[in-house]
């Protein structure tokens, strides 16, 4: 049997989405052995429930194993799926609530911005910790994380652990490319699209047909005739730097230096500010929901979704049958305009033997440069918790575009200390304050 540990199952829509797609496929019946780790023994007895009700009701014969310790779980692992989170709610809403008293606006926070580089001092210790435990009890496993920031903690794992079976993956790219399909009326299988850059800033570099012309111009026509799609943040970014993005306007947003201060921006572009608590409230709901339907016996498996991308990996690896998957991986080269050491985002392709990053070249240079800008914020972070180097906190949150263009230089370090105060235990003991 195939060995496949899921490193926070707690996560139960993420595990139900995962596991739908693998328990309903027909050749890996009675193959999986599932075994749930999460440090919330409440959750993870919600996602031992989930699974055997998603297992019974699709009649695929897993055998399914719960972990409190996770060093147990991931003993004699073939494949580790990992959605990583400390601090919960709570070190969100600090996140949030103290750059608002600063007049500092963030959406989404999670990726950088000041929200996201504070979640990458919390996450990224958890990361490697989790890296360093799969070198040493299942080296040949194949890790795919969903942990954000994804930059951040992609670059940190591979730098501090030296795992190279990594990918991290995200559903915004197959995302963007069935939203893109379905605008210029056709069938995202019979297209070719194929997208790179950075996890939450990637950007469609090919868009074609059958016959390998570019759908762009198509794509062009479609947001004409929709005037309403003018007032996307994504779609502004497109007319501004020419290749569609991955990423949601609500992430896209905060990313830049343009939007998120000026509250004119923001409503013509139909930003909404601090959504992320509302998507973490619902977060909160949906698990709550997970609970009652489970209590209620109801249906648990989802039949009609695009699949996950960390599902379609685990099919490609498990049945051998090739699959194209956008990844997250060490760059080495893949995109040659970036840095060496970031973690990028690039197609892959996934089969019996793990998954195999293909070559980009060179990004569009704008595209290039936006990315580095993203990836200064992240490399700073990063050597904050590597180097143990507090100093960096304070140049990440300097050089964040919506921080930098929003707030002056005593503002932003005032702001800065109060949140290293604010997180204390949760964050790596050399940069608290």
């Amino acid at each position: 049997m195939s060995r496949i540990v899921f490193v926070g199952a707690g996560n139960v829509e993420l595990t139900r989405r995962i596991l739908s797609d693998l328990l309903l496929s027909e050749p890996l019946r009675g193959s999986l052995e599932l075994v749930l780790h999460d440090t919330d023994p409440a959750r993870l007895a919600t996602a031992e429930a989930l699974v055997r009700a998603l297992d019974a009701e699709a009649g695929s014969g897993a055998r399914i194993i719960s972990h409190a310790d996770r060093r147990r779980a991931l003993d004699g692992a073939d494949h580790v799926v990992s959605a990583l989170e400390v601090g919960g709610f709570e070190a969100t809403l600090r996140d949030f609530q103290i750059p608002h008293r600063y007049g500092l606006r963030q959406t989404i926070g999670d990726t950088i911005g000041i929200g996201g580089i504070f979640r990458g001092l919390r996450t990224i210790p958890a990361a490697v910790e989790l890296g360093h435990d799969i070198a040493a009890l299942c080296p040949d496993a194949w890790l795919l994380s969903h942990t954000d920031p994804m930059a951040m903690t992609g670059w940190a794992l591979h730098e501090a652990t030296g795992l190279t079976r990594f990918a991290g993956v995200c559903h915004a790219v197959c995302d963007t490319h069935a939203y893109l399909a379905d605008l210029v009326g056709r069938d995202l299988d019979d297209l070719t699209v194929r997208s790179a850059g950075v996890n939450h800033q990637s950007f469609v570099l090919v868009f074609a047909d059958e016959r390998g012309r570019s759908l762009y111009a198509e794509l062009d026509d479609a947001l004409a005739a929709d005037p309403e799609l003018k007032s996307h943040v994504r779609v502004e970014m497109y007319h501004r730097f020419g290749y569609f993005p991955t990423e949601s306007s609500e992430h896209a947003a905060e990313y830049v230096p343009w939007i998120m201060r000026h509250a004119a921006e923001t409503s013509r572009l139909g930003v909404p500010v601090e959504e992320y608590l509302r998507r973490a409230g619902m977060t909160l709901h949906v698990y709550e929901e997970t609970r009652r339907a489970l209590a209620a016996g109801r249906p648990m498996l989802i039949r009609w979704q695009h699949q996950e991308p960390a599902a379609t990996a685990l099919l490609a690896m498990l049945t051998g049958q090739e699959r194209l998957v956008h990844v997250n991986v060490r760059n080495d080269g893949l995109i040659s305009n970036l840095p060496s050491e970031a973690c990028v985002e690039v197609p892959a392709l996934v089969d019996a033997s793990g998954v195999r990053p293909q070559p980009v070249g060179e990004l569009p240079i704008q595209l290039a440069a936006l990315n580095r800008t993203f990836l200064n914020v992240v490399e700073l972070t990063v050597r904050a918790v590597l180097d143990g180097d507090r100093r960096h906190v304070l140049h990440a949150a300097m050089l964040d575009p919506n921080t930098a263009a929003t707030l002056p230089l005593p503002a932003i370090e005032a702001l800065v200390e109060e949140l290293l105060a604010a997180h204390g235990d949760l964050l790596p003991e050399a940069v608290r304050g």
